[in-house]
């Protein structure tokens, strides 16, 4: 099993930067097994959108609404997938959340709790 715990949410001013993180935990196996890691954000009264992604090789996508704006990195060795966020807008409120799709052995979709990010305007 893989557990994730997104953090660095909080509330900024529109124009303003947040870093998230997703410290990824489980065993070597389980991290290793997963193939993609995705950032996801749902706002309230609508539905859970793909912000960004990463995959194994370190190919990244992101939405067009954030594209310039957010980057989705990993660090391997922390075993933490972070997505930055600049030039925030009053539409990317909403809460983020982390998932990772296991792939090498099973096919299994892991989700973090979510973190909040408040834009005002």
């Amino acid at each position: 099993q893989v557990q994730l715990v997104e953090s660095g949410g909080g509330l900024v001013q529109a124009g303003g930067s947040l870093r998230l993180s997703c410290a990824v935990s489980g065993s070597t196996r389980s991290i290793n097994a997963i193939g993609s890691y995705r950032w996801y954000r749902q706002a309230p009264g609508k539905q859970r959108d793909l912000v960004a992604g990463i995959s194994r090789g370190g190919v990244t996508n992101y939405v067009d609404s954030v594209k310039g704006r957010f980057t989705i990195s990993r660090d391997n060795a922390k075993n933490t997938v972070y997505l930055r966020m600049n030039s925030l807008k009053p539409e990317d409120a909403a809460v983020y959340y982390c998932y990772a799709h296991r792939s090498w052995d099973y096919e299994y979709d892991y989700w973090g709790q979510g973190t909040q990010v408040t834009v005002s305007s």
